[in-house]
């Protein structure tokens, strides 16, 4: 006798099942079932994953789901019954269900509901838990009955049955349930009611189940699980030998069970056109009229290349996907929302470019179409599309109300226990304290889709902890079972879908944000389903763009089209030849501001080439791509006829569309063709290579070039086509990035309040740019309740700080600020606190104002302010405005303004500390500052002069704001510090052998005096820490010294006027010693020639008299 296991739980019924899908169906294939349902509590988030795994095994999907069915109207009560989809039509009608159960209705499906969408559905009894079984567990046969009546009339003879369960050992419902059957007529089943794939799974189902509820296994109620695994064919039939017919029902279920979800047909919906005119006309209209409104009167190349892809969009069938972009497109246009220049390879069209879709002329910039769309390639077209993160929701609003609420949905995405999350939640429900838990994730490599068995392999210490401890041993065997399962559902970032047909039609929907649905299909589902995918993407970087413009708009008058700037603007190209990149895009990392020094970049073409080159792999290119601008090095190409290709970038293959080109130019292969190659080969499988190579060479010799010729260009495009970046998006990204730097270098107060704005809550990023203002020369003016905003503004050639840049100042306080001070500015603390209402002002609020110097105006030290809140909070709620008098008290004449609490000011220690905790930043002067004359005499550099002078041993003085120890691989500690002093921050590094030495003096709060030298590490420069004591037990004898050496060749009057005027010229606190070796005779030069010590000196020293003539010794 056979049986179906036809109730099966995966991981997609979050936290209550450990059975990932792609393992049940291989096992349910390893123990030889040829049909299998998956039956998920409410949701259907697997079963196109399930189907398609299921197909590819040769066994039948049966796709089901368990829905909670209220027992009347009065939707007070749900019990669980598991569905199976019969048909087509059954299937759909599980659509509906599921997504019923995810919006409308949580808590239940309503009767009514499961009537509508009875159709082409088997339903089963749960079990235990069913209504028909809690009647009957309560002694209530006959009401059991007349509700098994009930269902078997929804869904008709044959097609309800109740589930029967004797291996959960509850031997008086099993009886009751086979004497219900024999009354009602209605049949029984086998089912199995899986929630794990083998019986040693159950221990991860508990956890699971435990980490659900929010319990640890200890405090759970110990219940005696049955066994709920994944049986074989043998355990069933023998749990059933007494009732094989119930075994048999199963097999008559799953053979009634036949659905067919038509996969990779594409369902484009239709663009609604004017006057029944066809997609195809209707495009070509309006390109010809953008082409027009691009260029006026185009030449011929345009005109020809217009032609041509609309040719190909037609003959694809992609007109109204083009339309539905464009209209969207043009809705934000009309709504002053800044887009991106494009995105991807959507901006090699043409077409794309004169619907203003994108803003990069492909033919002016050498971009390929058939990088975008290959006629001969089918596949969708993908056209992302970048807008302000603060406006992409109200674009996705007006494509929602276009199409229609059940045509368009955001898209689902899962969080899943990753290795980290495994052992943290696992370890937790067995009693593991947070800090071992912690300590134990952070011992896992951090690097993406690292498993926790490659993290006991690749790391020492986490495979010693785990085999010194049973308890962890037992928790990382659990984590094992559980991780890689999802564990909540959340929203793509960028994802929308549009359909023709409602989407339930297709796919189960969910709740989503603002109205919108969620699809319960992930991207990949989806797209398998054939339904139109397009990412909206939210670009904090155009939010920026936009600010800084409406800023400049609004203040001086003056409306900035980014899209006809001078892309060689000399004064952009000098800031960005200085590396002043800080809240550029995409040129911001240290790593990428040394590159443009070096390259000093003057037009768009360069900062392209660097933006596609400054990669792992293609970055080693970067210094022969730089001597080849300058002409330290000779270009050489491949072959003469692949100058035009390769000119811009100096001989170096550099994008996709290159090698496209050159596939193109020397084999004749059509830019389809050429596509096609470049996507076989990047796949690097050797059979693919040497067929491909076979098919290009032979094209090379029809064109008669030589063999070797051929080689040689093939193995460039092999070495390349991994390295090859996409030249559309590069172009326009590096568009954006020009917009930002021109705007900085022509706007620079504008550029810093926009980039701050854009960061208000980022403590750190709002700390770096503070920093990087002052250093660059602009003044920021302290906040003040009279005169900051919610943004940072520009004040009298000033920044003003923001208010809501202060902690503890919330958005609706600030609006409550704004609007009281309309009228006129506040007076004193107590003028604020009677005119602001008292929602917003509580002392939390008031004593971060005082704090960040937001109420020095009000002509008070900040401790009386301080010391008077109380007094002014009274006063407040002594007039509040809901008094009849409260007009009398209004009149100034009548008001009794009360006295300040004056207090002896705060020591500045604590004034500093206070303004470091509200502002994220010692704003008005800093604990350093006081030491700054004896830290110069000590030869103690800036933190920014620190940062220009990479690699060369340097002496600071710093606070250390932050600490952070870890373990490396061998046990050793080390420490990761953050380093401030009154023109930056810096992270620093004390390797193992450094922190023995250091570890007593290095502690939050800690000034000192440090010596060490930077590096870039990470994309980032970092303070390499060799040695450090505090600043209160520096020695003044350890004050250092510069040491300069006259060689024989060098004593003349000439050289001794230039040593002298260089001196002069770097007047500070460093004593200088001259050393003659003529005479062998040391000489220390008298006060006035003491100097400042920095890089900039010693650099001029030692060219005019050689390395190592000039010492600066200090410890």
């Amino acid at each position: 006798m056979s049986f179906v296991h036809l109730q099966v739980h995966s991981g997609y019924s979050l936290l209550n099942s450990a059975a990932a899908v792609e393992e049940l169906v291989s096992e349910a294939d390893r123990l030889g079932y040829a049909s299998l349902a998956l039956t998920d509590d409410h949701v259907m988030y697997g079963a196109i994953q399930f189907y398609k795994a299921c197909k590819a095994r040769g066994i039948n999907p049966i796709i089901g789901l368990t829905a909670s069915v209220f027992t009347d109207d009065s939707e007070l009560e749900a019990y669980p019954l598991v569905l199976l989809a019969k048909s087509n039509t059954g299937y759909q009608n599980l659509l509906k269900i599921s997504s019923v159960l995810q919006s409308k209705s949580k808590g239940g499906l309503k009767p009514k509901w499961l009537h509508s969408y009875r159709e082409g559905i088997i339903a089963i009894t749960p079990g235990e838990k069913g209504y028909i079984e809690t009647l009957l567990e309560g002694g209530l046969f006959e009401q059991a009955a007349q509700a098994s009546l009930e269902f078997q009339s929804i869904f008709g003879k044959g097609a309800f049955y109740f589930s029967y369960q004797p291996f959960k050992g509850n031997q008086v419902l099993s009886e009751q349930i086979l004497k219900l059957s024999e009354e009602t007529g209605i049949p029984v089943t086998a089912t199995g009611d899986v929630h794990y794939i083998r019986k040693e799974d159950k221990a991860a189902y508990r956890c699971l189940k435990a980490i659900k509820a929010g319990e640890k296994l200890t405090d759970a109620p110990a219940e005696d699980l049955p066994d709920l695994d994944l049986k074989p064919l043998e355990e069933m039939q023998n749990i059933y030998r007494e009732h094989p017919e119930a075994l048999q029902a199963s097999v008559e279920i799953a053979e009634q069970c036949r659905v067919d979800v038509s996969l990779g047909q594409t369902r484009l919906p239709s663009f609604p056109t004017p006057d029944g005119t066809s997609a195809d006309d209707y495009l070509t209209d309006i390109c010809m009229e953008g082409l027009r409104s691009r260029f006026g009167k185009p030449d011929e190349r345009y005109l020809r290349r217009l032609q041509y892809e609309l040719d190909v969009i037609k003959r694809m069938k992609f007109s109204d996907y083009f339309l539905i972009v464009w209209d969207f497109m043009k809705h934000a246009h009309e709504k002053g929302i800044v887009t991106g220049p494009g995105r991807g390879s959507a901006a090699g069209s043409l077409v794309a470019y004169v619907l203003y879709i994108t803003d990069v002329d492909p033919i002016k910039h050498h971009l390929l179409f058939e990088r975008f769309l290959n006629p001969e390639r089918v596949s969708m077209p993908d056209i992302d599309i970048d807008f302000p993160d603060t406006r992409r929701d109200e674009v996705i609003q007006y494509v929602q109300q276009k199409y229609g609420a059940m045509h368009v949905a955001q898209i689902i995405t899962f969080g899943t226990l990753a290795a980290k999350a495994a052992l943290r939640d696992v370890g937790r429900v067995f009693g593991v304290s947070p800090k071992e838990a912690d300590q134990l994730a952070k011992l896992i490599p951090s690097r993406p889709g690292m498993t926790l068995d490659e993290a006991r392999q690749q790391s020492p210490q986490l495979d010693k902890r785990l085999r010194e401890s049973s308890l962890l041993q037992q928790v990382y065997s659990i984590a094992r079972k559980i991780e890689g399962l999802p564990r909540h559902a959340s929203t793509h970032a960028a994802g929308v879908v549009l359909s023709e047909e409602p989407l339930t039609d297709v796919v189960p929907l969910q709740e989503g944000h603002e109205g919108i649905y969620l699809t319960q299909y992930a991207m990949d589902h989806l797209e398998d389903l054939g339904l139109l995918k397009m990412d909206f993407l939210g670009l904090r970087n155009l939010t920026l763009i936009e600010s800084i413009t409406s800023m400049i708009e609004k203040e001086e008058n003056i409306k900035i089209d980014l899209s006809s700037i001078s892309y060689s603007d000399d004064k952009t190209f000098s800031l960005l030849s200085k590396g002043d990149t800080t809240g550029i895009f995409q040129l911001e990392s240290a790593g990428m501001r040394s590159v443009l020094k070096r390259l000093t970049p003057s037009g768009l073409e360069d900062i392209v080439a660097v933006n596609a080159l400054y990669r792992p792999g293609p970055m080693e290119n970067i210094p022969l791509f730089i001597d080849r601008k300058h002409g330290r090095a000779p270009v050489h190409y491949p072959h003469e006829d692949l100058r035009s290709i390769l000119e811009d970038t100096y001989g170096v293959i550099v994008y996709q569309e290159q090698i496209m080109m050159i596939a193109s130019r020397m084999a004749g292969f059509s830019l389809g063709e050429a596509d096609l190659l470049r996507r076989a080969v990047s796949k690097k499988k050797k059979e693919i290579l040497d067929r491909e190579r076979s098919h290009f060479v032979e094209g090379c010799l029809k064109k008669e070039y030589s063999v070797d010729t051929a080689n040689e260009v093939y193995d460039l495009i092999v070495k390349f086509a991994n390295y090859g970046f996409n030249r559309s998006h590069a172009v326009a990204y590096s568009m954006i990035g020009c917009q930002l730097a021109y705007l900085k270098a022509h706007y620079p107060l504008y550029f810093m309040c926009g980039l701050l704005t854009s960061v208000i809550g980022n403590e750190d990023k709002i700390s770096q740019y503070l920093y990087e203002a002052k250093g660059s020369g602009i003044r920021i003016l302290p906040p003040s309740v009279n005169k900051s905003s919610f943004p940072f503004t520009v004040e009298n050639g000033s920044v003003r700080y923001s208010l809501r840049a202060i902690k503890s100042v919330g958005v609706s306080a600030v609006k409550d600020i704004y609007k009281a001070r309309k009228e006129k500015p506040f007076e004193d603390l107590f003028d604020f606190c009677f005119r602001v209402p008292s929602k917003s002002v509580n002392r939390k609020m008031l004593e971060a104002l005082i704090f960040s110097g937001a109420m020095d105006e009000f002509g008070q030290n900040r401790a009386t302010l301080l010391a008077s809140i109380d007094v002014a909070l009274e006063h407040a709620e002594l007039f509040a405005a809901d008094d009849d008098q409260m007009g009398l008290f209004l009149d100034e004449s009548f008001s009794i303004k009360p006295k300040y609490v004056e207090t002896e000011e705060l020591p500045l220690v604590d004034l500093l500390a206070f303004e470091k905790e509200t502002l994220g930043i010692y704003f008005s002067n800093h604990p350093l500052s006081a030491f700054r004359k004896q830290l110069t005499a000590q030869g103690a550099v800036s933190i920014l002069q620190a940062q220009r002078a990479v690699k060369r041993q340097l002496s600071l003085g710093v606070l250390l704001s932050k600490i952070k120890t870890i373990r490396t691989k061998t046990g050793q500690n080390m420490a990761f510090l953050t380093l401030s002093d009154e023109t930056g921050e810096m992270e620093a590094v004390v390797f193992p052998e450094q922190f023995r030495q250091l570890s007593p003096v290095l502690r939050e709060g800690a000034l000192l005096f440090t010596a060490g030298k930077c590096e870039v590490r990470q994309d980032k420069i970092q303070f390499i820490m060799s040695r450090a004591e505090l600043l209160e037990n520096m020695d003044a004898e350890k004050a250092p010294s510069v040491y300069i050496k006259i060689e024989s060749s060098q004593h003349s009057q000439e050289i001794l006027a230039k040593i002298k005027r260089i001196l002069l010229e770097h007047k500070g606190e460093t004593g200088v010693y001259l050393y003659y070796e003529r005479q062998k005779q040391t000489i220390k030069l008298p006060e006035s020639f003491h100097i400042n010590a920095d890089h900039q000196v010693l650099y001029r020293l030692k060219e005019l008299l050689g390395q190592k003539n000039v010492v600066l010794k200090q410890w």
